[in-house]
This record gives C-alpha cells, sequence and structure tokens, in this order.
C-alpha cells in the first residue's frame, strides 16, 4: 500500500466514524468524499469498502454498550430485559430491511449522487431547526429503554426508512422520530444506536456477498485499516454525542448539514 492510498483510507475511516452515528449521513458524506477522493479504479472495492467500514462503527457500538447489550449477566429480570431490547430493535428493523430489499437497486441507481445528497442535507437540516424549535420533551418523557414498547420500536423503524435516500442520515431520522414518539434525547440516542446493530450489519452483509469477496491483498489491508480507524473515531464520538445531548439540541447540525448542502450544490452547477 503506497503512503497516498493509506493517507486516502484513513481519511475515509475517519470520515466514516464522524459521520456513523452524528444526524449528519454518513452515506452523504462518503458520497461527496468520493467525488474528491478517489480510493480505488474498482466500483465494486469502492462500494464495499464504504459498507464495510460501518461495521467498525457498529462495533462500537457493541463495545460501549455491551453491558446493555449482553444478555447472558445480571440478574433474571436484567437477562429478560435485555431479551426484550434485542427483540424490540429486531421489530424496527424489518420495516428499513424490507424496503431496502424492495428498493435498493432503484435508489442505488438514481439516487447515489452529490445532487441527491446536498438537497437532502439541506431539506433535512430545516426539518431538524423546525423540529427543535417548536419540540419540547415532555416531563413524562421516556427515559428507560425497559419501557418502550414494541409499537413504539416499529414506529421508529418505519421513520428509520426514510435514510434510505442518502443524505438523511439514519440518526436523524430515528433520533428525532424517538424524541417525536416521546423519547427524551438520550434514550432516542441510544436505541438509534441499538438500531445500527442489525440495520448496518445487514447491509455490510448484503453488499459483500453482492461484490464478492475476491480482493487483492492491498484491498483486504485497506479494508481492514478502514474498519479499525472508523472503529476508533467512532467510539470518541458516540461518547461526545451522549454527553452532548444532555444540554443541548441538534440545531446545529442542521445548520450543518444546510450549509455543506449549499456548498455541494454551488460546486455541482458551476463545475
Amino acid at each position: 500500500m503506497t503512503v497516498l492510498l493509506f493517507l486516502k483510507t484513513l481519511l475515509l475511516g475517519v470520515i466514516e466514524g464522524i459521520t456513523e452515528f452524528l444526524p449528519i449521513s454518513s452515506t452523504g458524506h462518503m458520497i461527496l468524499a468520493d467525488e474528491f477522493i478517489r480510493l480505488s479504479e474498482n466500483p465494486v472495492f469502492t462500494k464495499a469498502f464504504e459498507v464495510f467500514i460501518q461495521s467498525g462503527a457498529i462495533l462500537a457500538v457493541v463495545v460501549l454498550f455491551r453491558r446493555e447489550l449482553w444478555p447472558f449477566t445480571g440478574t433474571k429480570t436484567e437477562q429478560r430485559n435485555k431479551w426484550l431490547l434485542w427483540a424490540k430493535t429486531l421489530v424496527a428493523f424489518i420495516p428499513a430491511a424490507i424496503a431496502g430489499v424492495l428498493f435498493h437497486g432503484f435508489i442505488e441507481a438514481h439516487l447515489f449522487n452529490s445532487v441527491t445528497v446536498a438537497s437532502t442535507l439541506i431539506f433535512y437540516g430545516i426539518i431538524i431547526i423546525l423540529f427543535e424549535r417548536s419540540h419540547r420533551v415532555k416531563e413524562n418523557a421516556l427515559h428507560s429503554i425497559d419501557g418502550l414498547t414494541f409499537r413504539t420500536a416499529f414506529l421508529i423503524g418505519v421513520i428509520q426508512c426514510l435514510a434510505l435516500i442518502p443524505g438523511t442520515s439514519r440518526s436523524t431520522a430515528t433520533i428525532l422520530g424517538g424524541l417525536f414518539l416521546g423519547l427524551d434525547r438520550i434514550l432516542a440516542a441510544e436505541f438509534s444506536f441499538f438500531l445500527s446493530i442489525p440495520t448496518i450489519a445487514a447491509a455490510s452483509v448484503f453488499q459483500l456477498l453482492k461484490s464478492g469477496v475476491a480482493f487483492s491483498a492491498t484491498e483486504y489491508l485497506m479494508l481492514g485499516v478502514g474498519f479499525t480507524v472508523s472503529f476508533l473515531v467512532a467510539a470518541v464520538v458516540i461518547k461526545w454525542l451522549m454527553h452532548y445531548l444532555r444540554n443541548h439540541s441538534l440545531i446545529p447540525f442542521g445548520w450543518y448539514r444546510i450549509i455543506l448542502g449549499v456548498i455541494v450544490l454551488g460546486w455541482w452547477f458551476t463545475k
């Protein structure tokens, strides 16, 4: 691996780690990054790389929330609640799984482009700002994952389907959806993290099966570097976001999305 190729791989891993759990769209940022950072002339490998390094971000969730997720420790009640959490997460995963199978081909063929990303960045940036300025977390907002019903989990999963369109952001859809359905900020973010596990894992497996595993030694090394960097950066971002949400809104992310979207549209129209 050349120094330049290593730096490209490193940078893309950092971008993925930063953007996966922030409400700014990791897929959108990776599509934009590909416009300027040509990782490979092999589009099959590039797509596999982008999806695979998301698994590094998933691993960060598993490691950081291992006590909440591992169902074989604790009292019988705690174990039961952990199994129920997995069940609720899988129920929430179903809508996006079905929609992904039905519409993935069309979305990838027609919507994976800079204009779509820029437009959705701006649109949902506006939605974030308007929602945060009008929404007030109620005193009886749900604070515990144990109190999350299967119905609410499923509805969050339905809202997650919006994120199939590049630039929307899975985190944006699920966190705002959680807030709208009565969760507090911390719980909405936590469940968004948990829901990422089956969602991104399924997408990674699907993409790798689709593209195959016949990569070169250098390409496998790139996958390993990207995965590791994404894991480390995502772990830091998750900790930071959980602390940030205790006292702050998502409005700054809304403005970031709008500014980035405008810049991208301006660049696209003048290139």
